[in-house]
């Protein structure tokens, strides 16, 4: 039964926001959950009417299920901030007043529809450069040591050049399936979500109005214009239903994250990073081809390393030496391994 269905997710709200306020040291946190509580309680008498209505009866109480009782126990265990996706999933709002971008005093309290979410957008472009370069970094240190490990077990370079292409192909096609996969249920799981905002917008728009209000409210917006703002939003449904999936969501609709773009992506990221120590074998070097290997998968390695310190903020010579002597330490590892598998089964 719909109406009973939805009873129980505002009930599980309402019992999940108390919990948050309990853990919650911040007073305007406090104040924040303690208000959606009573919202989702609200929404919840509409749906007991709804079910009345149709000549059912509503329970008595609210028992919470097994998941809403492991999720309570994150929550007092490690903090609701650690368990975002985990809480938007089960309909948990205001979760975006655990973003750094938006601590009071830091980060301004929005005053217009243009301002709403300005936040969430422009991060997407950041994140495929970094993943790219992650990509690349974990087709360069399996391959080599792939390429290590069968040459330490004394392997001709046609061996290892098979034995590697193997290996790259293989890691290519597993890393693009797997970020489809991920990517893809991520995609879904954040239209679920919106749709669950879109639903809830089109039943009763006044209290998807008042949750707004009382975000801008925790953030430090006086009472009255939080009201009005939040009315403002909910006036135009596409409005209301983008302010609302940024706001409550912490999601960018228009950034959702395409499954077939991030493997593609992961694809080609890890062959360019798989090839480069397959280089020499590739052209065919018959002398010192493995000394050549292991000085481009060097070269590149700390490359690698210096471009990641883009996104730490770390010096870039210290980030590229930490990698090259990672990437180092497991290719020497890995070829010991084989020289010593190499000698025992031949």
């Amino acid at each position: 039964m719909p109406a009973l269905d939805n009873w129980i997710e505002e009930k599980r709200s309402a019992h999940l926001y108390r919990i948050i306020a309990k853990q919650e040291k911040i007073k305007s946190r406090q104040q924040l959950f303690s208000q959606l509580a009573q919202e989702a309680e609200n929404q919840a008498q509409i749906w007991a009417l709804e079910i009345e209505k149709n000549g059912h009866k509503v329970p008595e109480i609210y028992s919470p299920e097994s998941r809403t009782k492991i999720v309570a126990w994150l929550i007092r265990s490690i903090g609701p901030q650690n368990i975002k996706p985990i809480l938007a999933a089960i309909k948990i709002r205001g979760l975006s007043v655990y973003s750094n971008q938006r601590v009071l005093g830091f980060h301004p309290v929005p005053t217009s529809i243009e301002e709403v979410g300005a936040s969430h957008r422009g991060t997407s472009s950041s994140g495929g450069l970094r993943a790219a370069v992650f990509g690349v970094n974990d087709g360069l240190v399996s391959i080599a040591c792939l390429v290590l490990g069968v040459a330490g077990a004394a392997s001709t370079n046609s061996t290892i050049l098979l034995t590697g292409i193997a290996g790259l192909l293989a890691g290519a096609f597993s890393m693009a399936a797997g970020e489809y996969i991920s990517m893809r249920s991520q995609r879904e799981m954040f239209e679920y979500q919106i749709g669950l905002e879109r639903a809830e917008l089109a039943q009763y728009p006044e209290e998807e109005a008042e949750e707004l209000a009382l975000i801008y409210i925790a953030r430090g917006m006086p009472e009255g214009e939080a009201k009005a703002l939040g009315l403002r939003m909910i006036a135009d449904p596409e409005v209301g239903l983008d302010t609302l999936a940024r706001e409550e969501l912490g999601l960018n609709p228009d950034e959702l994250g395409s499954p077939w773009l991030a493997a593609s992506s992961s694809f080609f990221a890890f062959t360019a990073g798989g090839a480069i120590p397959l280089l020499p074998y590739l052209f065919a070097i018959q002398q010192h081809a493995l000394q050549v290997s292991i000085g481009l998968t060097a070269l590149f390695l700390f490359g690698v390393g210096a471009t990641l310190s883009l996104f730490t903020g770390r010096n870039a010579v210290l980030g590229g030496l930490r990698m090259l002597f990672i990437g180092g330490a497991a290719g020497l590892l890995t070829y010991w391994i084989g020289n010593l598998l190499g000698a025992n089964l031949a």
